[in-house]
């Protein structure tokens, strides 16, 4: 059978490979992204946005990257092992790496000690404020005492002094911090808290991104705080070599980049900021864009051959992201002031019952089909972790076991959580509980989309229906408004009553999406940003948190048998999961229209990686779905 398979492949790869013998590879690649996903920082210590790291990730190398099928594969590092099973780990670093400028113009060498200084300004409060801090402060021994250190000498009003520490020998940071960085060896040594042995895959994230000393020296902390991309030094396979806000970016090919030889780029990389997909599909038909991801209703007019029937057999289905999508509550909301806490719905949604109406009581297929008009189900979410991050020693995916706690089947066919029996009596328990409390229906919920997006308009217009019919205009009332800038705007002021998001892991272990939902923890990204979940005073509320938190560290704290840890997680995530704090939404699994071989791209269900524009195979027509069942076939059998 195996001798058959291979066959198959071969034959399969021959009459594909014949198929695009007169087509070239493209030298220049014309991408996109929309206008709600702008870049707001350069600085990739201080970034957690997808939309900034996607950039920023081919501008500087970290240690590690992946390779298509996500396997660590070396990038900075030349090699790196533990001497003692996974409680000290050593990263020795490649010859002839340099820091240059956007001109290529060589500015310094790149060192070990390059390593300490970018930790140290993660770590540093004054420096950083909180981002990052998570993983390498758990992980890194004396990492979370440095930064409980700086934090009490700023908030102590000595900002100055802290912006002034560095990681220099006999600095604080050397003295508290297990790093130990060697430049004439150009090795980097990390001790950790206890033996960590998904701690390789940290090294792919910008938590231990190097930064350079000599840069920190001559533009000053605040001026690598807002570093923009004509100042800053590159150490990666690109530079930028244009920027517009809200039009497009250039990426241009490093031209001393240290790997060369070794890593196939195109010239140039452009990247164009667009209204909607519409706007990205009109310009993938006029040549301008080498792949597209059409909205729903262009998809299904190709694929039923009303409109544009040609694209028909280029119609692809993409790879799933690393992105898990959910329904984030907000639990401290502000009224359209921005300062006057929204009583009614602060109320409604600290009543678990209310909660439980949404969770079960949102049929979510045609909200799916926005993304995946052909096969919408394909992009329903279980879970909060997302697929394919942890894996135990059997081979289980840990969303696997999380579902087994759930009470979860495996049933793809149908959207096992929508439950319109079960959403009717947590309503009839919910009205019956707020209404004693003074809460008014319908409870109006404010969701806020970009203005420039007709996309997004036309999606909350599904949403609103789906909220509709599921659960009742008497009940609750989706309200949707625009923004311009959701920082500064909704989120800031808590103007929202919950967002959907995608949260992706920075490593391969299930803490990275846990710890950001966990009460009373400043490092708690979503919980403190998003949900605001600790300024709610509700006793219930509280309660169901703290069963929630104190479940992720009774399962942090497993370092010894990773079974056990993940186990002991999935038991804290159903936690999560049945108090409904959080509503698992969606994967982004959409159809394409592309010149790129979507199975030689960098893959990987955690970091920030798989932006990278290295080793891409391209076509300078768009492949065809034939073409792309092969590549995955062969992809499947590696």
């Amino acid at each position: 059978m195996k001798k058959l398979l291979s066959l198959v492949l071969a034959l399969v790869m021959v009459l594909s490979v014949a198929s695009i013998a007169s087509a070239a590879e493209l030298t220049e690649l014309n991408t996109y992204e929309t206008q709600a996903r702008e870049l707001e920082t350069w600085n990739i210590h201080y970034s957690q946005a997808a939309a900034d790291l996607n950039v920023l990730c081919n501008l500087i190398d970290g240690l590690l990257t992946n390779d298509n099928h996500g396997n660590l594969k070396l990038n900075a590092a030349k090699s790196y092992e533990s001497p003692d099973g996974g409680k000290t780990w050593v990263f020795t670093l490649n010859e002839g790496m340099t820091w240059f400028n956007k001109e290529g113009e060589v500015q310094a060498d790149v060192k070990a000690s390059d390593w300490a200084t970018g930790l140290e300004w993660v770590l540093n409060y004054a420096k950083n404020d909180s981002y990052n801090v998570s993983m390498p402060a758990e992980m890194i021994a004396g990492a979370n005492d440095y930064y409980e250190y700086t934090k009490g000498l700023a908030e102590a009003g000595d900002v100055e002094a802290v912006k002034a520490l560095d990681a220099g020998e006999g600095s604080k940071f050397a003295e508290m911090v297990g790093i130990v960085c060697d430049d004439a060896a150009g090795t980097i040594t990390y001790t950790l808290v206890d033996s960590l042995p998904y701690f390789p895959s940290v090294a792919t994230y910008n938590c231990l991104y190097p930064l350079s000393a000599d840069m920190i020296e001559e533009i000053g902390v605040d001026g690598y705080r807002d570093i923009t991309w004509e100042d800053m030094w590159y150490s990666g396979a690109y530079v930028v070599s244009y920027y517009e806000y809200q039009n497009q970016k250039v990426l241009t090919k490093s031209p001393n980049y240290w790997n060369d030889a070794n890593c196939k780029r195109f010239d140039k990389v452009t990247v164009k900021m667009v209204e909607s997909a519409a706007t990205a599909y009109q310009l993938f038909k006029e040549g301008q864009l080498d792949h597209i991801s059409p909205e729903q209703a262009t998809v299904q007019a190709i694929y039923e051959g009303t409109a544009d029937a040609e694209y028909k057999a280029n119609l692809v289905e993409s790879r799933p992201t690393k992105y898990s999508y959910q329904i984030h509550l907000v639990y401290a909301k502000n009224l359209e002031d921005g300062e006057t806490p929204d009583v009614n719905w602060n109320t409604a949604v600290a009543n678990e019952n209310f909660r439980k109406s949404l969770y079960y009581g949102l049929n979510l297929t045609n909200y799916f089909a926005r993304t995946n008009a052909i096969n919408p189900l394909s992009c329903q979410n279980y879970c909060y972790t997302g697929n394919g991050v942890a894996f135990t020693s059997d081979g289980t995916d840990y969303t696997v076991l999380v579902r087994k706690e759930l009470g979860l089947d495996y049933d793809y066919e149908n959207y096992v959580r929508y439950d319109a029996e079960k959403a009717a009596e947590y309503k009839k328990a919910a009205m019956e509980e707020l209404s004693a409390k003074g809460v008014t229906f319908p409870v109006e919920m404010e969701y806020y989309i970009s203005g420039a997006s007709t996309t997004a308009a036309d999606t909350a217009k599904v949403l609103e229906n789906i909220i509709r019919e599921c659960l009742g205009d008497d009940y609750i009332k989706l309200v949707t408004k625009t923004y311009s800038n959701l920082t500064n705007e909704v989120r800031k002021p808590r103007k929202a009553s919950f967002y959907i998001n995608g949260w992706g892991a920075d490593f391969a272990d299930p803490i990275n999406f846990l710890g950001q939902e966990t009460y009373n923890d400043p490092q708690a990204y979503y919980a403190n940003n998003y949900s605001i979940c600790n300024e709610n005073n509700d006793p219930d509320l509280i309660a169901a948190y703290q069963e929630f938190t104190d479940l992720v560290v009774t399962a942090k704290a497993i370092t010894d048998d990773m079974d056990a840890r993940y186990a002991a997680f999935a038991k804290a995530e159903a936690c999560m999961l049945n108090h409904a704090l959080v509503i698992p939404c969606s994967y982004e699994v959409a159809w394409e229209l592309t010149k790129v071989n979507n199975y030689s791209k960098v893959y990987s269900m955690y970091g920030m990686q798989a932006y990278r524009y290295v080793d891409w195979e391209t076509n300078d027509v768009p492949y065809t779905t034939e073409e792309m069942n092969a590549f995955a076939a062969a992809y499947a059998a590696e």
